[in-house]
């Protein structure tokens, strides 16, 4: 495989991506800083197919990016690859506002093949190809100019052994016949949804207890307001405010800007500064919940009682049993909430009673719920058994 120079400038770049526009696939990873911001700061985007490489510098004056986001999110003729690309692809979708489409993300396909949940990048290198990847540039400070040879060596690694799993790890997925497992899983990683900082639903990543419309209101005003600050100031939100602080406010508000100094987490000059004050605006502009606004009484997870969490454990048992028999991982067969409503008597709307779910899973959990299958131990092993006698 030819690897280029780091590239800097314009011409190269299209010239780069018009050929690599052409191959049915390309791998892609980016090294970004976010200790100290909202936004990812991009710093470096590696890609390669199986003929070039190349570390592109977006922070090279005058580059135009515009031929390589074109080829990642306009162009759906060519596969994007990743490894645990959420964070990537948050980038792209931060510059372009759309997500790479079609995309396959290695991390997620090594759960199909028994590689468990979340397997590391260079843990991926060593059980496909045998390769140790130096780690000495791995905490690095992608944002400092100029950037050594080891440094872009080390960045472009990721993409060109990734160009040499990707093919065998689709040969072994067609050979077993689970190509198909990963269609949804794939589709969630490139939902657009996932990847926008819209503040007005900023609220929901908060949690709290309850459902009081009034409660819930404030801390949607809160959350939105904290947003806003954080995109504004391009700081973390847990550096304007963190979670449980703001759920404090929202449960039990300040009746004056000066009460702000008795908030623990707050810093007492917010009880005359001008952040305080926008907070303060905030807190009185809240509105309660509409009805239709408020989280839903979760009635598909029902309570499920002392005998619903036995069934419910028991389950979970099952999936462990059933996802080492087939070597998967047992995410990606059945996920805890699932298993809780399969457990409460719910049986709609379950991914795991849907489709190959069903087929490798979801028909044994719902007869050992139901009474037509067990567990016995056999040779120290544990394992299924179905019950012949009809259960009352």
């Amino acid at each position: 495989m030819h690897v280029h120079p780091l590239i800097t400038d314009s011409a190269t770049l299209a010239n780069l991506c018009a050929r690599l526009s052409q191959a049915d696939y390309v791998m892609v990873d980016t090294e970004f800083m976010r200790e100290s911001t909202y936004w990812p700061e991009l710093c470096l985007i590696q890609i390669a197919d199986t003929e070039e490489a190349a570390a592109i510098d977006p922070k090279a004056p005058g580059l135009d990016m515009t031929p390589l986001l074109d080829l990642l999110v306009n162009n759906d003729e060519v596969l994007k690859v990743f490894h645990a690309g959420g964070q990537d692809i948050e980038i792209i979708y931060n510059l372009t506002g759309k997500t790479p489409h079609p995309l396959f993300d290695t991390q997620i396909a090594a759960m199909a093949l028994g590689q468990g949940e979340q397997i590391g990048y260079s843990n991926l290198v060593d059980s496909w190809l045998g390769i140790s990847v130096d780690k000495g540039a791995r905490f690095t400070d992608w944002s400092r100019r100029p950037l050594d040879q080891r440094q872009v060596d080390y960045a472009i690694g990721d993409v060109t052994h990734l160009a040499a799993i990707f093919p065998k790890m689709l040969e072994r997925l067609r050979k077993t016949g689970r190509g198909a497992w990963l269609d949804q899983e794939m589709e969630r990683l490139a939902d657009p949804a996932h990847y926008a900082n819209d503040p007005d639903v900023a609220w929901k990543r908060v949690r709290v207890s309850g459902r009081k419309p009034d409660m819930l209101g404030r801390l949607k005003a809160l959350a939105r307001w904290r947003e806003l600050e954080a995109q504004a100031k391009d700081l973390p939100r847990g550096r304007i405010v963190k979670d449980e602080t703001l759920a404090d406010l929202a449960g039990h508000p300040p009746r004056k800007q000066a009460d702000l100094a008795k908030v623990r987490g707050l810093s007492a000059t917010w009880a005359g500064n001008d952040i305080g004050a926008r907070l303060m605006d905030a807190l009185e502009a809240a509105q309660p919940l509409d009805a239709d606004e408020l989280p839903a009484r979760d009635e598909r997870k029902p309570g499920l009682g002392r005998e619903g969490a036995l069934v419910a454990d028991l389950l979970k048992l099952l999936l462990k049993i059933r996802a080492r028999d087939i070597d998967v991982a047992p995410r990606l067969l059945a996920r805890a909430d699932d298993l809780e409503m399969l457990a409460a008597g719910v049986r709609s709307d379950l991914s795991v009673l849907e489709g190959w779910r069903f087929e490798q899973f979801g028909r044994d959990a719902l007869d050992l719920v139901e009474g037509r299958l067990g567990f016995v131990v056999k040779g120290g092993k544990l394992k299924m058994v179905r019950n012949t006698e009809e259960v009352a």
